[in-house]
C-alpha cells in the first residue's frame, strides 16, 4: 500500500509519508474517506501535507483512477508486515551520521517495524539519537537537550534485546 500510495504522485508525499499513511489508514478507501482532521491528527502529518492528500483523494479524476485500479484486482490494503514485538512504542529515534552497519532506511525501518517512530530532527521529546561516523549538528543538540545517545551496536542491542 505505502508503494502504491508513493506511487501516485501526490503533491509533498514521498516513501516516509506514503509508508506512515499506509500504517495509519490499512486501505485505500479509508484513506480516501479519511478527513483533514483525522490527516493533520497523524504523527509527523502536517496541514500541508494533509490538505495535499485531502485534496487528491477528494478530486474525481483520482476516484475514478481508483475505481478503475481497483477493478483491475490491484491490491490496495497494507500487507500485515509488523511482526516485530512493539517494544519500541512511544520511543522517537533520530539517526546523525555516516551508518556503517545498515542504512538510515533500514534503521528506520527497525524502528516502525517495533511501534516506534523516526524524525529527522532532534527535539525534547527525542528518545534516542544514534549516531554514526561524523555526526553533526543533530548530534550537539541532543547533549545539549540531554537526549540518550546511542552508537550502532547500541542501536542493536536495544533493536535485538528488548522485549525478550
Amino acid at each position: 500500500l505505502d508503494r502504491l500510495i508513493y506511487g501516485l504522485g501526490i503533491r509533498h508525499v514521498g516513501e516516509k509519508t506514503a509508508l506512515i499513511l499506509a500504517q495509519k489508514f490499512g486501505d485505500i478507501e479509508k484513506l480516501q474517506a479519511s478527513s483533514l482532521e483525522e490527516l493533520t491528527d497523524v504523527y509527523e502529518i502536517g496541514p500541508v501535507i494533509a490538505d495535499s492528500v485531502f485534496q487528491f483523494f477528494h478530486s474525481d479524476k483520482t476516484k475514478i483512477l481508483i475505481k478503475k485500479l481497483r477493478e483491475l484486482g490491484l491490491k490496495m490494503t497494507a500487507e500485515n508486515i509488523i511482526k516485530a514485538p512493539q517494544i519500541l512504542r512511544d520511543k522517537i529515534f533520530v539517526f546523525t551520521g555516516e551508518l556503517t552497519s545498515f542504512s538510515r532506511k533500514d534503521a528506520e525501518k527497525m524502528v516502525t517495524d517495533r511501534g516506534g517512530k523516526t524524525s529527522s530532527s532532534v527535539s525534547a521529546n527525542t528518545s534516542f539519537v544514534v549516531t554514526g561516523g561524523k555526526p553533526g549538528s543533530k548530534f550537539k543538540k541532543a547533549k545539549e537537550l540531554g537526549v540518550k545517545i546511542l552508537d550502532e551496536n547500541e542501536f542493536l542491542n536495544i533493536i535485538n534485546t528488548i522485549g525478550e
